[in-house]
């Protein structure tokens, strides 16, 4: 596998995150497109994974004031999922919130995939509630400097 994690820094790159967020929740998951795209969409930190020329993740970061994060709009084509790429972007994505500076990540996941980050280091916190008609547990993971 030959991905390349990369900060969203150009329009092109930001049209390609959308339209991967798209197939994956409103069209696979059925998640209204008004939910889907919202206001923090124009000052958020977008993610994208590429793998020879085609997107295959993306990830989202919203700044909650106070060095926290909440990570959202995590995404991987539903073709490639299993092979790592989620994790990989996903350590890519702390890693830079490190060093911009944050110390703590949040994150509401999806019921069926709180496995994978709490093998990033993520806790529940709280009991299950819904969004977009989906069960999702929030979860928080302390970010630290290795520097």
């Amino acid at each position: 596998m030959n991905l390349i994690c990369r900060l969203v820094a150009t329009d092109d790159d930001l049209a390609a995150c959308l339209s991967l967020r798209r197939r994956v929740f409103t069209e696979e998951q059925c998640v209204p497109e008004e939910i889907e795209r919202d206001c923090d969409d124009a000052s958020a930190l977008h993610f994208l994974a590429w793998e020879s020329n085609t997107p295959v993740a993306v990830a989202r970061v919203v700044n909650k004031g106070y060095r926290v994060a909440k990570i959202g709009r995590v995404a991987v084509l539903s073709a490639r999922r299993g092979e790592g790429i989620g994790g990989a972007l996903m350590e890519f994505v702390l890693t830079t919130l490190v060093e911009y500076g944050f110390t703590q990540a949040l994150l509401h996941s999806q019921e069926p995939v709180v496995g994978f980050y709490e093998k990033l280091g993520f806790v529940i916190e709280g009991e299950r509630f819904f969004e977009a008609e989906i069960p999702h547990f929030a979860m928080c993971r302390r970010l630290y400097s290795t520097g």
